[in-house]
Formats: C-alpha cells, sequence, structure tokens
C-alpha cells in the first residue's frame, strides 16, 4: 500500500476516533498528525504537478531545461574529463589491450591498389614491352597474390610498436582530444535535446518517489507526537 495513503488514513482514523470518543490525546495526535502528513504531501506533489493559485508549484517540469543543463554538466565535468578519456585510452591501449585493426584491415579492398599499380607499369617505359607478352590482361593471374600480400604486409605494420605508438600519440594529440570531447558533448546535447518536460519529471519522479515517501510518514509521525505533546500541556 503506498505510504502516504496509508499515513494520512492512520491520522485521519486517529482523528475520527479522538472526536468521536471526545480523547483530546487522539483528537490532537490525529489532527497534527494529518497536517504534517498532508502537508508534506502537499509539498511533494507540488515538485512535480503544476497547482492553480500555488505560486512555484511544478517546479520540476518548469525548470527541465536547468535540469537539462545540469545533466549535461554531470556528465561531461565529472565523466567524459579530458583526464578520464586520456586515461581510457591509454589503458585500451596499454599491453594486450592495444587497438587491433586487424578486423578492419580484413575488410579492406586491395584491388584498387593493384589496378593502380597495373596502371603505373601500362604508363611507363615498361609498358612497350608488356604490350608484347599480351599487354595487362597477363597479369591478371598475379592479382589475388598480390591482394593477399598487400592484406597480409598492412596488417604486419599496423602491428608493429611504431604503428602502434604513433595512434596512441594521434589519440592523445589535443586536438584529438578536443574533437572527442565534442563529439562526446554533441551526442549528450542531441539525447537531451529528445526530453519533454514530461519525460524529465517522470525521469526524476521515478528516481525519487519512494524516497520521498518516506517524508509523509515522518511528518504524520513527528505531527502526532506534537499533538500528544500539546494535548498533555493543555489538559
Amino acid at each position: 500500500m503506498n505510504k502516504s495513503f496509508l499515513t494520512n488514513f492512520i491520522s485521519l482514523a486517529l482523528l475520527a476516533a479522538g472526536y468521536v470518543t471526545h480523547n483530546h490525546i487522539l483528537l490532537y495526535a490525529g489532527l497534527f498528525a494529518f497536517s504534517g502528513a498532508i502537508t508534506n504531501w502537499l509539498a511533494i506533489h507540488m515538485l512535480f504537478e503544476k497547482v492553480p493559485g500555488l505560486y512555484g508549484s511544478g517546479v520540476i517540469p518548469a525548470r527541465f531545461e536547468e535540469f537539462k543543463a545540469a545533466i549535461k554538466a554531470l556528465m561531461m565535468e565529472q565523466f567524459f574529463t579530458t583526464e578520464n578519456i586520456d586515461r581510457f585510452l591509454t589503458n585500451e591501449m596499454a599491453g594486450d589491450k592495444t587497438i587491433n585493426l586487424e578486423p578492419i584491415l580484413e575488410k579492406v579492398d586491395f584491388n584498387p591498389a593493384f589496378d593502380s599499380l597495373v596502371t603505373v607499369i601500362e604508363n611507363s617505359q615498361f609498358g612497350g614491352m608488356l604490350a608484347m607478352f599480351g599487354g595487362t590482361e597477363a597479369l591478371q593471374p598475379l592479382k589475388q597474390p598480390f591482394v593477399e600480400k598487400m592484406q597480409e604486409s598492412v596488417i604486419d605494420i599496423s602491428q608493429s610498436d611504431s604503428v602502434k605508438e604513433a595512434i596512441k600519440q594521434q589519440f592523445e594529440s589535443p586536438a584529438m582530444m578536443d574533437e572527442i570531447t565534442t563529439n562526446i558533448e554533441n551526442i549528450i546535447d542531441q539525447r537531451l535535446n529528445e526530453l519533454t518536460p514530461k519525460m524529465v519529471k517522470e525521469m526524476v519522479q521515478k528516481m525519487i518517489k519512494n524516497h520521498l515517501g518516506w517524508l509523509v510518514v515522518w511528518g504524520g509521525v513527528f505531527g502526532g507526537l506534537i499533538g500528544i505533546v500539546s494535548a498533555l500541556i493543555t489538559a
């Protein structure tokens, strides 16, 4: 059962019991408990919903732009800082975590490289001699071995220490850091721009509603205790 509803129900039950039995302690306890509980419940309700005539109500949906800016600031200043990005890249490229380009290079089409080589030979001083042996068609049987060897060689080069170090330095360069940070910021902006006041309200409400419910409970408890003390003093 909802904590707020249960607290208000118990408070009203005490109030009714005190009124019917003319018991001042129950009456005051119920009255003060209901006062504390209903006031806290209204305050929580006003965070998320606009109440006509009550200035400042509906503050979360009304200030959703500020909430979005706060979310962005939190992510950029606490998570995606230059230091954190640099640490991530350093860790990813250290030891066995080095960026592996082999899966990418295996998908690269090296056929244009062979075609370019054939064109160079054809336009060189060996072009005439090549024509005597059937022209460029005579080189076609070499195409597949050339492509496979080229791919193998490029993969070997990509795994050399000099290339790894060059890639690492490129990733750690200030210009690259700025570009990575800018791209992350643009992604965050894009996602935040998709939020509506209703979505922000529901997001915040979902995170803290259960915890705010205890404010109603404790408002009722302390209100009831104050009511009991007041009844004893005025008795």
